[in-house]
């Protein structure tokens, strides 16, 4: 259940309020978001500029606990205060900024590169550090930034079905930003979502872990269209939809899923078959890697009787790849992306570049 949220607004004043059927926070609002309480993960990194004409100053910060309906603000609080950038960041994330400078003939260097990893967390009653005291044209995502916090340990509790933090339930790994948990279910669906702990799942979960992508699975299912036992090898793909990964038929029913590198299986059969002996399985030699959504290769037409993942096949060691050498630039060289100082002021300035 959602009890607080937070509301930021673009003047930098900032306050948790509860959730009401009917609810109005005002104008202006920059960010909102589902407040919890004692968060030591969720950061906010800010560039506002201090006052009408001001300095620029950047900062990081946490909100842990503050009073609920009670008005705070991120900055010193001077008329004509503005947030220039905002982000929320739920595992510590640190993005690069540029900076770009509005052109005057005293100043050289018009673009900044401005690293948010490089600022202390510290109090969201701090002035920050200063960015810069002229006069800004634009700030613009350079780099999306990693958790400067490191990885977020999170468990699944099957009783309440939700993620945490605390340790309850089972563990499902170490988490950084971009990561996603994969929830694959008893009918046949599987989705992926954010690690975050005010997700809420279902109860016919088979599996729930962490996602990894590359990895192949192989599934055994009984398909309803065709009647026989399938076998197939795939990779599950990021999606925040329900998607089949047994076939668009929903009475096609899954016997065995494995994600076991060089899986095996052992076959046997039932009546009137059930004089043949069990025959083994080796699936990477069996079917190649199709997509989840392929119907995959008929596992026999004989009467099964059961199916038991054995012994995986030895996989032979990998030999690391060597590192390729590094490449050093010209220093004349730009990239597609970036743009000269004299580029950034011409196009400023609205002069046409020639050559």
């Amino acid at each position: 259940m959602i009890d607080d949220i937070i509301v930021f607004y673009k003047d930098g004043r900032y306050k948790v309020v509860k959730v009401q059927e009917k609810l109005s926070v005002g104008k202006n609002v920059l960010y909102v978001n589902v407040f919890k309480r004692n968060d030591t993960r969720t950061i906010y990194n800010v560039i506002y500029q201090n006052g009408r004409g001001g300095f620029y100053y950047m900062k990081r910060f946490a909100v842990t606990g503050i009073t609920r309906d009670r008005e705070y603000n991120l900055t010193p609080g001077q008329p004509g205060t503005r947030i220039c950038w905002f982000s929320a960041n739920p595992n510590g994330e640190a993005e690069v900024v540029k900076v770009t400078l509005k052109p005057k003939q005293r100043i050289k260097t018009l673009q900044i590169d401005i690293d948010f990893a490089n600022l202390a967390i510290k109090g969201k009653q701090s002035l920050g550090n200063l960015v810069t005291k002229n006069e800004v044209h634009r700030f613009a995502l350079k780099e999306k930034g990693s958790s400067t916090l490191g990885g977020r340990n999170v468990w699944f509790d099957p009783d309440v079905l939700r993620l945490n933090y605390e340790g309850r339930g089972n563990f499902l790994g170490e988490f950084q930003g971009d990561d996603l948990v994969l929830v694959i279910l008893k009918n046949g669906e599987y989705y992926t979502s954010t690690f975050d702990a005010t997700n809420h799942y279902e109860d016919n979960i088979l599996r729930i872990e962490k996602f990894r992508p590359g990895v192949v699975w192989t599934a055994i299912l009984n398909d309803a269209d065709q009647k026989y036992p399938y076998i197939k090898r795939f990779e599950f793909e990021p999606s925040v939809r329900h998607l089949r990964y047994l076939g668009e038929n929903e009475k096609s029913s899954l016997i065995l899923l494995s994600d076991t590198p060089g899986a095996r299986f052992r076959v046997s059969f039932a009546a009137p078959d059930d004089f043949r002996e069990p025959v083994v399985i080796d699936a990477a030699e069996y079917i190649g890697v199709k997509s989840f959504k392929a119907r995959g290769k008929r596992l026999t037409t004989y009467a099964l009787g059961s199916v038991e993942e054995i012994e995986p096949r030895p996989l032979p060691e990998e030999t690391p790849a060597e590192a390729p050498e590094p490449i050093a630039p010209d220093s004349d060289d730009i990239t597609p992306e970036e743009k000269s100082d004299e580029e950034v002021r011409d196009e400023i300035n609205g002069q046409q570049r020639l050559f």
